[in-house]
């Protein structure tokens, strides 16, 4: 991966690190549920921990994704605390192999309760998809040769249970008959395939990938890239189309801004794990314009607003989406040769909104971490809880060590 340099991008690296060790670790290490297991799953607005609420997959394989590619990185950066970040990956791992796991019909369970008992016991390909994830960022870890299995178990769980013949479907009930798509459907639309389950299942599946070599893993892999042109790229609009029937119409007029500006480099990230060059240049056009598109007619110069729907824009500032577009123009800016002026361009996008998250999305209450929702004017939007099922370190964490990686001092 080659590297950026320069005065400003050295004092975020070092804002970054700091972000990190100050405020994102230490928030996430302190739900840990040392009486149940696993770590809390809802954290109130004001900043009040539910010892109760519901412990979601989705939120868990975060968490041990995060602490795993986190003990992983800060190594590298001489982080005194690199024993007890790997504690709290073993912890999520424990948690989730003994609680989430459906011993009878396979994969793991939405959510459990705040005792471990299975609550919600639908299988979403979306949420099999993260356990993969953080499974195999275990791994990578720990070398822990249990992890890799059960993930192997998931990707054959997914292939052989969760698609047709023309891709991915999204939920079934707990014996795999499939279901109405409530959880990954908004907007008004209740969708038989979704942009975002296959984005993060290539995800999910690149990084099982790197970990294990499992070929069958990249062929499914390039068959993603081809669903993803042939489907899901819209070259007119310059956007990925969101929500579709099963033949892939897509289902509202909507640009999910953040979720494009994610795309733009998690399939990047993804191809250069598959160590596939003609991959990587067959959908290099696609995320090149995808990013551009972002940047010229949505990034409002400090900020990404959520999405627009019918041309509509909405102005809410969500935490994720602010995070994913430092990621997303970070990777932009390495498209362009050094000096050029659009990776300037780009880079100094990534200063100004990284600048924007240090000043309004981190909660610097004590004991806080990022604001969920901001409107347009950068306050809080009140109510909007700290933790939930959604709310992660994935999105923020995963900002700051790909600063971390993508930088170096100069």
């Amino acid at each position: 991966m080659e590297i950026l340099f320069g005065k400003e991008l050295n004092e975020m690296r070092a804002a970054a690190l700091k972000e990190l060790a100050g405020r994102i670790i230490p928030y996430w290490a302190a739900l840990k549920d040392d009486e149940h297991g696993g770590f809390y799953g809802y954290v109130s607005y004001d900043l009040k921990t539910d010892r109760k609420a519901e412990k979601g997959c989705i939120l868990l394989s975060r968490i041990l994704w995060f602490f795993s590619e986190a003990a992983i990185i800060l190594e590298k950066e001489g982080y005194e605390k690199v024993p007890e970040l790997k504690a709290l990956a073993d912890h999520a791992f424990a948690y989730l192999k003994d609680n989430f796991f459906d011993r009878e019909n396979g994969g793991v369970y939405w959510s459990v309760s705040y005792d471990g008992k299975p609550l919600d016991t639908g299988k979403h390909t979306y949420c099999q998809s993260f356990a993969i994830y953080g499974l195999s960022a275990y791994h990578g870890l720990t070398g822990n040769r249990e992890a890799l299995d059960m993930a192997r178990g998931l990707f054959d769980l997914i292939e052989g249970k969760m698609r047709d013949k023309d891709g991915y479907l999204e939920a079934f009930d707990a014996g795999f008959t499939e279901a109405s798509n409530e959880k990954l459907s908004e907007n008004g639309v209740n969708a038989v395939r979704t942009m975002n389950t296959l984005l993060h299942v290539f995800e999910a599946y690149t990084k099982y990938y790197e970990v294990s070599q499992d070929e069958r893993a990249k062929e499914k892999c390039r068959e993603m890239i081809h669903i993803f042109l042939t489907h899901i790229w819209n070259l007119e609009k310059r956007r990925q189309e969101v929500f579709f029937d099963r033949d892939y119409a897509s289902l509202i007029d909507l640009s999910s801004y953040g979720h494009d500006i994610e795309s733009s480099w998690l399939f990047d990230e993804g191809t250069d794990m598959l160590n596939d060059e003609a991959l990587k240049e067959e959908i290099a056009p696609a995320l090149k314009v995808m990013a551009e598109e972002i940047l010229e007619h949505a990034f409002d110069g400090h900020s990404l607003p959520a999405e627009a729907e019918n041309g509509k824009v909405k102005e809410t500032r969500i935490w994720w989406v602010q995070a994913e577009t430092v990621n997303g123009f970070l990777n932009a800016a390495l498209r362009y040769p050094e000096g050029s002026a659009m990776r300037e361009k780009f880079v100094k996008a990534a200063l100004s909104q990284w600048d924007y998250i240090m000043e309004f999305q981190t909660d610097k209450r004590p004991g806080g971490e990022w604001y969920q929702d901001l409107d347009k004017d950068g306050r809080p939007i009140q109510g909007r809880p700290v933790t939930e099922p959604w709310k992660c370190p994935y999105h923020n964490g995963r900002t700051c060590l790909e600063i971390l990686k993508r930088t170096g001092v100069s």
